[in-house]
């Protein structure tokens, strides 16, 4: 992870809905596996507490990916899977490069049983589609606390892992994107986290007042404002925006409620409510000025902030988020809607040895206990609701996530056609442009509307299809 951008096209990139589609060609050397005589390895009695018949003192071996999250959580299934089936053992095995160290396994038909399939060398997924057992039936099983497992997670996580129709990939962690503040900071001068983006713009005057700025960005991260104006347009005008957006439609940049935020946004940085100089900072350094030296107010980014700003972020911030800011009070969803993902995806093969005991260490992690201890440990929402306690384990930023996601409901969103497309990069030049003064919102809708014109006009790029 050398830039910001990388990171950010990443998590956009691995936890869309869409994102193999781009990356189907790089496992198209596991289209022919071995015959496997040994198919689904030995087998146990079905009951209530082994709903995939898993057999006793069998082994699991998951192979995970050692990436920010770690591998231990995936281990800690160790202490609750004995509980329901006597005997078996997770052995977790932390991979890095997923692809080229796992594509030679489905090749030679012998897997691991469980595969956390992330990171920049994940394996495409259309590529292995025929290869994976489908989840559904995860879905369906009861928990380890007896209560049906897809009535305890938030809605839509099926869709990052749906591919053709089938669900094969279980995404296990929730970002939540949202705008930061100081929690601290606002109770001290009497500020009240703005709603709408008339609030945020009355709120940067204030801000002025105390010689603050509203907003901050870095080089690396300017687009962090693109997905706040894209979180906000979709509030406005519903899916029709998302679509226009995903399917990079001619005119999809000119959508009455994109122009809208942008215009506000042009407004704040004519009125110089933005940190000057942000266009050559380095992003870290710019969220510095945010959470350490408090000279902004808020932070469009995902949930990740706080462990990433652990050693630069003042004492007692009390960081808090909240969603992105609606342009209207007609806007077509609430201000609660938030914009989130799933993430982490998790598939169990075929022909693995033990593929009944992948799929029970997936109903492990599912059980409040395990995604309890993901929390507390990542700091993190897991896909699995009401396990994050009042106290967020000591963290404002976690008991904000879990507010956010258990107000939306069913108001959960996501998009993913710039990770997708890897066109982050070049977005990054005009946004840096428009956010330092230089480029008015006329240019910047124009550069963006070629960037979406140049990938749509290209025949040699694989299309996704949107729904």
């Amino acid at each position: 992870m050398t830039t910001r951008m990388g990171s950010l096209d990443r998590r956009m990139f691995l936890r869309g809905a869409i994102a193999a589609a781009v990356t189907a060609s790089m496992a198209t050397a596991c289209s022919s596996p071995s015959s496997n005589t040994d198919k689904g390895g030995p087998k146990g009695d079905k009951s209530a507490k082994n709903p995939f018949g898993v057999a006793k003192n069998s082994k699991v071996e998951a192979a995970i990916f050692d990436g920010g999250y770690g591998t231990d959580y995936v281990g800690f299934v160790n202490t609750v899977i004995g509980k329901q089936i006597s005997g078996v053992k997770v052995d977790v095995k932390p991979v890095v490069d997923i692809a080229p160290e796992l594509q030679p396994r489905f090749v030679g038909g012998n897997p691991p049983d469980l595969i956390d399939n992330s990171g920049e060398d994940q394996i495409g997924f259309l590529g292995i589609l025929d290869q994976l057992e489908t989840l559904d039936d995860v879905l369906e099983a009861n928990n380890y606390e007896g209560t049906k497992i897809a009535d305890t997670i938030y809605a839509g996580v099926k869709n990052p892992g749906t591919y053709n129709g089938k669900f094969v990939a279980l995404n296990y962690v929730m970002t939540v994107y949202g705008v930061w503040y100081s929690q601290s900071l606002f109770e001290a001068n009497g500020w009240t986290a703005p709603k709408t983006w008339d609030e945020a713009y009355e709120l940067g005057k204030k801000a002025k007042e105390k010689g603050k700025y509203l907003f901050v960005h870095g080089k690396e991260a300017a687009t962090y404002y693109q997905t706040l104006l894209i979180e906000s347009a979709i509030k406005e005008g519903g899916d029709e925006v998302r679509l226009s957006l995903e399917k990079l439609e001619a005119d999809s940049w000119s959508h009455p409620a994109v122009q809208g935020v942008l215009k506000v946004m042009e407004k704040m940085v004519k009125e110089k409510m933005f940190v000057p100089g942000g266009s050559g900072t380095q992003f870290q350094k710019a969220q510095a000025i945010w959470s350490n030296d408090q000279k902004a107010l808020l932070y469009p980014t995902g949930g990740w902030i706080e462990n990433e700003m652990k050693d630069a972020t003042k004492a007692d911030f009390k960081m808090t988020g909240i969603p992105s800011m609606t342009l209207t009070a007609d806007s077509k969803m609430p201000y609660e809607a938030v914009h989130a993902a799933a993430g982490e995806p998790f598939i169990v093969p075929k022909q693995a040895k033990n593929s009944a005991g992948g799929k029970e260490v997936l109903r492990a992690m599912l059980s409040k206990e395990a995604a309890a201890n993901f929390s507390k440990t990542k700091l993190a929402p897991t896909i699995v609701k009401g396990t994050v306690p009042a106290d967020g384990y000591g963290s404002s930023a976690l008991v904000s996530q879990s507010k956010m996601l258990e107000a939306a409901g069913e108001n959960i969103f996501t998009f993913n056609f710039v990770g997708a497309y890897g066109i982050n990069t070049d977005m990054l030049v005009p946004w840096n442009s428009f956010l330092g003064g230089d480029l008015d919102a006329k240019g910047l809708t124009s550069a963006l509307q070629k960037i979406s014109d140049k990938i749509r006009e290209d025949d040699s790029i694989e299309k996704f299809e949107v729904s």
